[in-house]
């Protein structure tokens, strides 16, 4: 092994020798690489046996690495230094920053239009905006490196399929249908119907927000007799409301308890009336109710209705024509004579207008044997007091007035009428408000819900 030109004597020491001065080489270039141009190497010397490379030995023995230390003052040759992309000294001594790689150990930071995104995903009230966001955040994760891939495809995924469900929506009206609900919800009173009963829980006056449907038969706080559509547009406001409510419940309570005389002296006339916040909501329905006098307490068991679906042709035509004159007696002005003579002269001229058309209304019916002679008597009763109360309603002065309607007092029999009333199988009792000559009506001075 002195001799490197010396013949070799074994196949593993010349194997050796082969690789020790190719690493020898490869050293010479790679360093003369680095200060100028790469030159070839210079050809071995006349008679050198270093061949630049061995390809293996055929057969199935390849040649092995070298066993065994060292000679003294000899280290292991170096690998050879591939030529990449940083030159021959290799590539630079610090990792550069990339996707996943921070500093002192610090995570990339979460894009947060991939929060928005899922969050509006989860939410699925502006899906559309939802799905743009995830779509924007995905792109800015790609080129800084952040973040939140998961939250901006879940995000877009959840505004797809709300954006899909309201469309959904709009193609099958599903929007109104559920408008129209939140509306029947938000307005107790619209869910009410004529004949229904139900239960206040904070009473019959005052303000509510919820009423209790419960059936007619057991005690109820009150019974709805007429609901009264309202015309859209800006809010009439409360005193307005209240006005065309009284205005409109007493006069349509007759058409659904037809017989005052089968209702109770406990009960009065309310209205459920539309705020100015439910009005926001649809609310545009007067509710007519039946109601204790005393607001606290209740209706005992049984409707009180009687009209048409309760009563036969020959109770409804008699209580039809009696109707009118209670009508025309419910008019009576606030004002006296003597304050208002105009006022009371125009109250008797109703009164002798509705006695005229009672009296037509007893005469052209085609009443049963049994029935025919009371109603007859009623029917002459009814004629004479239209006389005095034409001469009310041509007072030339308050006394006049008086003496006129003195006259009509007189000549009421309300014996006549409890005849009549028995032989058609109506209520006998007359009303507390006809026997002291106070008006007509139900009850007191009635009352009204706000919803």
């Amino acid at each position: 092994m002195s001799d490197r030109h010396s013949a070799p004597t074994s196949t593993a020491l010349t194997m050796r020798s082969v690789v020790r001065q190719f690493h020898t080489v490869i050293v010479t270039v790679s360093v003369t690489v680095g200060v100028t141009d790469i030159a070839p190497a210079p050809p071995p010397k006349p008679g050198s046996t270093v061949p630049v490379s061995i390809p293996p030995p055929p057969g199935p023995y390849q040649p092995q690495e070298p066993q065994g230390p060292y000679q003294q003052g000899q280290y292991p040759p170096p690998p050879p230094a591939a030529q990449g992309p940083y030159g021959p000294y290799g590539p630079p001594p610090y990792q550069g920053w990339g996707q996943g790689y921070m500093p002192y150990n610090q995570p990339a930071p979460v894009n947060g239009l991939a929060i928005a995104a899922l969050v509006l995903g989860i939410l699925c009230c502006l899906p559309a905006v939802g799905l743009v966001l995830g779509v924007i955040a995905l792109v800015q994760i790609r080129k800084r490196g952040e973040r939140g891939r998961g939250m901006a495809i879940a995000g877009s995924v959840l505004s797809s399929l709300g954006l899909a469900l309201w469309v959904l929506m709009l193609a099958t009206d599903g929007v109104s249908e559920f408008w129209d609900g939140f509306k029947d919800a938000a307005s107790s009173s619209a869910s009410l119907k004529k004949g229904e009963c139900f239960d206040s829980p904070t009473g019959l006056e005052g303000s509510f927000y919820d009423l209790d449907e419960v059936p007619c038969a057991g005690e109820h706080d009150g019974e709805v007799f007429a609901v009264v559509g309202l015309p859209g547009g800006v809010f009439p406001g409360d005193g307005e409301v209240t006005r065309i409510a009284e205005d409109k419940c007493y006069t349509l309570q007759t058409s659904y308890a037809m017989d005052t005389w089968a209702v109770p002296d406990h009960v009065d006339v309310y209205y459920i009336v539309p705020s100015a916040d439910s009005w926001r909501t649809g609310d545009r329905e007067i509710t007519c109710a039946y109601g204790n006098t005393d607001a606290d307490a209740s209706l005992s068991g049984g409707s009180l209705r009687n009209d048409e679906t309760t009563l036969d042709g020959d109770q409804l035509a008699y209580l039809k024509a009696a109707n009118l004159q209670e009508e025309a007696l419910g008019t009576i002005p606030e004002a006296s004579a003597e304050d208002d003579l105009a006022a009371s002269q125009k109250w008797a001229a109703r009164m002798a207008a509705a006695l005229n058309a009672e009296a037509g209304m007893l005469r052209d019916h085609a009443w049963p044997a049994d029935t025919k002679e009371p109603v007859a008597a009623v029917r002459k009763e009814v004629e004479a007091l239209r006389e005095p109360w034409e001469k009310a309603a041509g007072a030339i002065d308050a006394d006049a007035f008086y003496l006129a309607y003195g006259e009509a007092l007189e000549l009421e029999d309300r014996d006549l009428t409890i005849t009549a009333r028995k032989a058609l199988g109506l209520d006998t009792t007359p009303p507390s408000y006809e026997e002291d000559g106070s008006g007509s009506g139900t009850g007191g001075g009635g009352g009204d819900l706000e919803v």
